[in-house]
C-alpha cells in the first residue's frame, strides 16, 4: 500500500531519496525494501549507479519496472562522492534523504525524520543515531553517536567529523549552498553537515533510524589517510566554505 503525501505545516511536501550505487547486488534490494513503504506516489529515489561488474543495474531495473518512483541515473564513474553528487543533483523534493546502498531502514524513519522538521521551521538538516551491525545486521553498537562522540558545532566538525551521510537528511534550500561539491573532498557528508551549521539549525536525533551496516566492501572502510593528508583535507573544506558562505566567522559552539 502507497502511503498519502506527506504534509509539513499544512503543506504537501516531496520526499527525495539520493542513493550512490557500485556493485551493490548483495544488499540494495533489502535496503529498497525498506524505504519503499515509507514514501507517497509523489515522492521518489534517485539511484546514481557508476558502471558496476555484478548485477546491481538488473535488480534496479527489474524494481523499477514495478515501481516508476524509482530513478536510474548513469553515474559519472569518479568515485562515491561524485555518485552522490549526481544523485543529489537530480533530487526534485523539497527534503532530501541521503541512503547508502546496503543499510535497512527502520520503518519509521521518514516519518519520524519529518516530524523534527514540523516542530521546528529553522531546521534545516536532520542528522539520527544509528545501529552499527555486522554484515548479517547483528548488532555490534547500539549508538553511533556515542562510539563516534557525535554531536554538533562548527569548529568540532572541521576538527573532527561527526557527520555521516546515510543518517541525514536536508531541505532542498541547501542544494545551491552545497552543490557542486568542492574538488577533493575526502567524503561529502563532512561538508554538507558544516554548510547546514553556517546557514541554519542542525538537529542531532538521539533515535537510531537505520541499521548501519558495516563489511568489507562499504565504501568509508576504504578512506585512510596520514595526518598530513588529513590536515590538507580540513584546510580545503575551510577554504571552500570561505568561499561559498560571504562574512565565516568559526568560533567553538
Amino acid at each position: 500500500m502507497i502511503i498519502d503525501s506527506v504534509k509539513v505545516f499544512g503543506v504537501n511536501v516531496m520526499i527525495s531519496i539520493a542513493m550512490a550505487a557500485f556493485n551493490g547486488e548483495r544488499y540494495i534490494k533489502m535496503q529498497l525494501d525498506s524505504v519503499f513503504p515509507q514514501i507517497s506516489s509523489k515522492d521518489e529515489v534517485v539511484v546514481s549507479l557508476d558502471p558496476s561488474k555484478d548485477s546491481t543495474l538488473q535488480i534496479l531495473k527489474e524494481y523499477q519496472s514495478k515501481d516508476n518512483r524509482l530513478k536510474i541515473l548513469e553515474g559519472p564513474s569518479k568515485g562515491i562522492v561524485k555518485n552522490f553528487e549526481n544523485a543529489i543533483k537530480n533530487c526534485k523534493g523539497d527534503y532530501i534523504f541521503l541512503c547508502d546502498q546496503d543499510d535497512v531502514w527502520s520503518p519509521s524513519k521518514i516519518e519520524t525524520v519529518v516530524n523534527e522538521f514540523k516542530r521546528d521551521p529553522n531546521i534545516v538538516l536532520v542528522i539520527h543515531d544509528a545501529l552499527i551491525t555486522d554484515d548479517k545486521l547483528n548488532i555490534v553498537y547500539e549508538s553511533f553517536f556515542e562510539k563516534n562522540d557525535s554531536r554538533g558545532g562548527k569548529l568540532k566538525n572541521i576538527i573532527k567529523n561527526s557527520y555521516i551521510g546515510c543518517c541525514m537528511i536536508f531541505k532542498k534550500e541547501l542544494k545551491p549552498n552545497i552543490l557542486p561539491f568542492p574538488e577533493n573532498l575526502p567524503m561529502h557528508d563532512q561538508w554538507i553537515g558544516l554548510v547546514a551549521e553556517f546557514k541554519g539549525k542542525v538537529k542531532f536525533l538521539n533515535a537510531p533510524l537505520i541499521k548501519y551496516r558495516r563489511h568489507s566492501l562499504t565504501a568509508t572502510n576504504n578512506i585512510h589517510a596520514n595526518f598530513l593528508q588529513m590536515l590538507r583535507w580540513r584546510y580545503s573544506i575551510l577554504k571552500s566554505l570561505i568561499s561559498h558562505i560571504p562574512g565565516l566567522k568559526i568560533k567553538k559552539n
